[in-house]
C-alpha cells in the first residue's frame, strides 16, 4: 500500500507538533465532562457548517442504506450525532492515558460479555481481534492491553514525525503495541504464530480488489487478510466493541436510548457517576469449527465478521462514523453494468443467517448499483464524444 504524500514541509514539523501539544495540554486542564460537552457542541457545528455539506449528505445517504425505514429527519439527526461522537472521541482519546490507568481503569471501563474470549486469550492461543469505526476502537485495544492481553493494533503512521512518536509513546504506555500497516503483511502472520493478538478496524473500504460481502444489505468491499490470517493459523476471530454509555439522564453525551438497539441500551447500561464511561463486549466469536465445513471458508469468515460489525453499529448507531465511504468500491459485475453472477448469489444464499428477504435486498441493491454505474459510463462516453 502506497504512503500518502506529505502535506507539510518538514521544517514545519516541530512548530506544528508543539502547537498541537499546547492545545491538548490546555484542553486537559479543564474537567473532562466540560471538555466532552464542548467537543460535542463543536462536532454539531462542524456537521452543519456549509463547508461540510457534502460529507453530511454522504452520511445521510449511508444511513439510508442501513436504515431504510427511518425518516429523512432522523437520518440527518444521526448524521449530526456521528460528528458529535467523533469530536467527543478525540477528547476522550487525549484523556485516556491519564484516566485509564492500572488502578483507575474500572472507573471508566465496564467489562460486559467476554466469557468466550478471555479463556482463549489467557491460553495464549492464536486469535484475531476485530472491531469497526463504532464506539471507541482505540480504547478497546488500549484497555485489553492494559489488562494484560498482548494486543498488536494495526496503525497508520502519522505524517508528522514528532506527533507520531508522541502518539506511539502514549498509546504503548499501557502495553498496546502499534504495528505499522505498511509492513503488516510480513509482520502479522509471524506475530499471530507467536501468540500475539492482532487488532484490526475491519470496516474500511478495501478497494476494487477486496472481497465483496453483504453489509447492511449491500455489497461492501472487505479485507481478505483478516480471514486469511485466521484460516492459516486456525485462529478464532474475536469481534469486540467498546461502546460509550449514557452518563447523565438529561440527554448528555452517551448511547441514545431511542436508538434501534437489541436490549443493550437498557437502564442497566446507564452509568450516571460521571463522564467518559465505556462498556466492552464480545459481539461474536468466529471459531475454526464454524468455517470448517463451509464451501468457501474465506467468504464465510469475511461475511460473518462484517455481520458482527453491523450488530455493533445497530447497538449504537449514533457512535458510528457514517461519513466514511463504506460502499465506495463496487464489484466487477456492477462496474460492467451486469447482473450478479450466479456463483456469488449462491455464496450469499449459503450464509446461515441470510433469509430470502435478506438475499433479495442484496440483489436489489446490486441491480441498482449496476444500473447507475452503467448510466454514468454512458454519460461519460457521450460527453467525450460531444467534446470531440
Amino acid at each position: 500500500m502506497a504512503r500518502r504524500r506529505r502535506k507539510l514541509p518538514r521544517w514545519l514539523d516541530q512548530p506544528v507538533y508543539w502547537g498541537i501539544r499546547a492545545a491538548v495540554g490546555a484542553m486537559l486542564t479543564a474537567p473532562v465532562g466540560s471538555s466532552i460537552r464542548s467537543a460535542q457542541s463543536i462536532g454539531r457545528w462542524i456537521a452543519q457548517a456549509p463547508f461540510n455539506s457534502a460529507r453530511l449528505a454522504r452520511a445521510q445517504a449511508n444511513l439510508a442504506v442501513a436504515f431504510p425505514d427511518w425518516s429523512g429527519a432522523k437520518r440527518r439527526q444521526y448524521a449530526i450525532k456521528a460528528y458529535e461522537h467523533l469530536c467527543m472521541l478525540a477528547v476522550e482519546s487525549a484523556y485516556s492515558p491519564r484516566l485509564v490507568s492500572d488502578d483507575a481503569w474500572s472507573n471508566h471501563i465496564r467489562l460486559g460479555d467476554l466469557r468466550d474470549s478471555v479463556p482463549m486469550m489467557l491460553a495464549g492461543r492464536p486469535c484475531v481481534l476485530i472491531t469497526g469505526h463504532c464506539g471507541s476502537w482505540e480504547l478497546l485495544g488500549y484497555s485489553l492491553a492494559l489488562l494484560g492481553f498482548p494486543v498488536h493494533a494495526l496503525y497508520r503512521p502519522l505524517d508528522l514525525a514528532p506527533l507520531d512518536a508522541w502518539v506511539r509513546q502514549t498509546r504503548q504506555r499501557r502495553g498496546l503495541v502499534l504495528v505499522d500497516k505498511f509492513g503488516a503483511a510480513s509482520d502479522l502472520p509471524r506475530l499471530v504464530g507467536q501468540g500475539a493478538l492482532p487488532g484490526f478496524v475491519a470496516d474500511q473500504n478495501a478497494g476494487d480488489k477486496g472481497l465483496f460481502v453483504p453489509f447492511f444489505g449491500r455489497l461492501a468491499s472487505s479485507y481478505k487478510s483478516i480471514g486469511l490470517i485466521a484460516l492459516h493459523n486456525n485462529a478464532p476471530i474475536l469481534c469486540g466493541q467498546a461502546r460509550r454509555l449514557v452518563w447523565e439522564r438529561d440527554g448528555a453525551p452517551g448511547s441514545d436510548p431511542d436508538s434501534p438497539d437489541d436490549g443493550h441500551n437498557a437502564e442497566s447500561d446507564r452509568w450516571t457517576g460521571g463522564p467518559f464511561r465505556y462498556r466492552i463486549d464480545l459481539v461474536d466469536t468466529i471459531r475454526p469449527e464454524d468455517w470448517a465445513d463451509q464451501p468457501d471458508p474465506l467468504f464465510y469468515v469475511t461475511a460473518r465478521y462484517r455481520r458482527a460489525i453491523e450488530t455493533m453499529v445497530r447497538r449504537a448507531p449514533e457512535q458510528y462514523l457514517w461519513m466514511h465511504r463504506y460502499w465506495k468500491s463496487r464489484p466487477r459485475h456492477e462496474r460492467r453494468g451486469r447482473p450478479m453472477p450466479s456463483s456469488l448469489r449462491h455464496k450469499i444464499e449459503q450464509l446461515p443467517w441470510m433469509t430470502p428477504p435478506d438475499v433479495e435486498r442484496v440483489l436489489a441493491w446490486s441491480e441498482r448499483d449496476s444500473r447507475e454505474l452503467a448510466a454514468g459510463a454512458r454519460a461519460n462516453e457521450e460527453a467525450e464524444t460531444s467534446g470531440v
